[in-house]
């Protein structure tokens, strides 16, 4: 698991995962995480627009990313 730090909270779902380059643009995803394939806190997710705050737990790809506010 690595740590991810935010200066803002709260972060679309949708950003977290197009920034820490764990896809290569938003559609992407967008797309991954309408068909599924993204977890958060250890549970399903499928909103593209979810709000992350400090804390959260987001899994993608075998990569587990935690939040943390700076």
């Amino acid at each position: 698991m690595r740590d991810v730090i935010i200066t803002q909270e709260p972060v679309e779902l949708f950003k977290i995962l197009k920034f820490e380059s764990l896809v290569n643009s938003g559609g992407e995803a967008k797309m991954a995480i309408e068909q599924g394939y993204v977890m958060v806190n250890n549970q399903q997710e499928t909103r593209k627009r979810r709000k992350i705050v400090s804390g959260d737990c987001v899994e993608f790809n075998q990569q587990r990313l935690n939040i943390v506010l700076a």
